[in-house]
């Protein structure tokens, strides 16, 4: 059961912690079954609920999972070994096209930005006691969130869309509650529901967002809370189109108890406009938006406006740990908000440009691909480790499909943020030349 690794400890939290180390170093493997309760009570000498305790804390910290009669046993991807570790190194002379990595020449200049800012805080230091938010920072995310007609409601700043999510989940949520998630879909997402003791109950998707008929399975199966993206959807560049949001909309409504998160971490860097599901029925509501995609990754920043007592529960909570994000961070963006000569129909052109030169080219050869917006495009393959070491051998690196998917069939992610158009036609002939007859039939992703 567990070979030649003996659990250790006399308290649950050191027997949990015990068990952590197994998997952190690998030597509990996943999929690795655990001694029963009262097997493991009788090797370490201590009372059954003792190993209950420990067994318990272990499924809500995402590490193990448990089936019933069949036990418990390490999670298939445990909260310990993240997805982002599910990659392939990038040889000498390969492109790599897996890293999810806007493109660096489409960025804004952060030096005036950061100037301005550290000459607004020398004229006026941030000291303890100041509210959280910048006040001209406030301004432009509300101005921004209400000409995409949300509500006027209240607005919390923290690090970057994950922690905002996170943040969101913790406050409205208990360890066991399912999530309904879009499969495939954001990786860091998916290791962070278990991570929090929650369930991914998985979402279909095409290129215009959830399937309401997937949603509605989701939902009546217990979901608490949904998570959708609503443009630039990772992996896939689904967005989020009108008639799919109305049709979403119905099916939310007949569930006013559920959460609804909208990520729309796109916003900044892609041209399709925003439909949102807010004001559906959903009582607890929240759209978060980042600038990690339009500014860049390294300005951990992300705006989340919602219903008041999520809101606030969640600045309540920030306020007992981080405090506040730093106001230099925050007047930052709020000066590259304000004075950013790019703009986003350019940055937007750029990007759907080498998406559609990709698309184009993989359709000319019979392979299926999606990408309608955002970074990204997904080709469905028949296998993805056999298509993965080919194209290395050829001299592309792209992201397994694995780290997106749930129950989902097998596929490919190819950032394109960086990839010409005559690029794209070479990487098109070696996909070609690897599938052999092309690609998979794959109007659902």
């Amino acid at each position: 059961m567990l070979g030649d690794y003996p659990i250790k400890g006399r308290r649950a939290s050191e027997i949990a912690a015990d068990v952590e180390q197994g998997v952190s170093t690998g030597r509990l493997a996943p999929g690795t079954a655990l001694p029963p309760l009262r097997d493991l009570a009788g090797e370490l000498g201590v009372n059954p609920n003792t190993v209950a305790a420990a067994y318990r804390l272990l499924r809500d910290r995402g590490v193990i999972e448990t089936a019933g009669r069949k036990g418990s046993r390490i999670r298939p991807r445990p909260a310990l070994t993240p997805r982002d570790e599910i990659r392939l190194p990038v040889p000498p002379e390969a492109r790599d096209l897996a890293n999810g990595n806007p493109d660096p020449a489409l960025l804004p200049d952060l030096t005036p930005a950061l100037a301005a800012a550290a000459e607004a805080a020398r004229r006026d230091p941030v000291m303890y006691g100041r509210p959280p938010v910048d006040p001209g920072l406030l301004a432009l995310v509300g101005a921004g969130f209400r000409a995409d007609g949300l509500p006027d409601a209240p607005i919390a700043i923290a690090s970057g869309s994950l922690d905002t999510i996170e943040r969101i989940l913790a406050t409205r949520l208990r360890p066991g509650d399912a999530v309904a998630v879009e499969d495939p879909g954001w990786g860091s997402l998916m290791d962070l529901l278990p991570a929090l003791g929650l369930r991914a109950a998985p979402v279909r998707l095409d290129d215009e967002g959830p399937l309401p008929e997937a949603l509605a399975e989701a939902l009546a199966g217990g979901a608490r809370a949904m998570v959708v993206t609503s443009r630039a959807q990772n992996p896939t560049g689904a967005a989020v189109s009108a008639a799919r949001a109305a049709a979403l909309r119905a099916v939310l409504a007949g569930h006013p108890g559920v959460l609804l998160i909208e990520d729309d971490h796109g916003h900044g860097m892609v041209d399709q406009p925003f439909h949102s599901l807010v004001g559906a029925g959903p009582e607890h509501w929240v759209v978060v938006r980042s600038a990690a995609k339009a500014y860049g990754p390294d300005l951990r920043l992300s705006f989340a406006v919602g219903d008041a007592d999520t809101i606030g529960r969640v600045r309540g909570r920030q306020r007992l740990g981080a405090g506040w994000v730093s106001h230099l961070l925050q007047g930052t963006v709020a000066e590259l908000w304000r004075t950013d000569a790019a703009p986003v129909a350019r940055v937007a052109a750029a990007y759907r440009e080498r998406r559609d030169a990709l698309r184009g080219e993989l359709a000319a050869r019979g392979i299926e691909a999606h990408g309608a917006s955002g970074l990204n495009v997904w080709v469905p393959v028949p296998d993805e480790t056999t298509v993965l070491a080919a194209l290395v051998q050829r001299g592309w690196v792209v992201a397994p499909g694995a780290r997106f998917r749930l129950q989902s069939a097998p596929g490919l992610r190819i950032t394109v943020a960086r990839l010409d158009p005559a690029d794209a036609r070479r990487l098109a002939d070696d996909l070609a030349a690897v599938l052999g007859t092309g690609g998979a039939d794959a109007r659902l992703i």
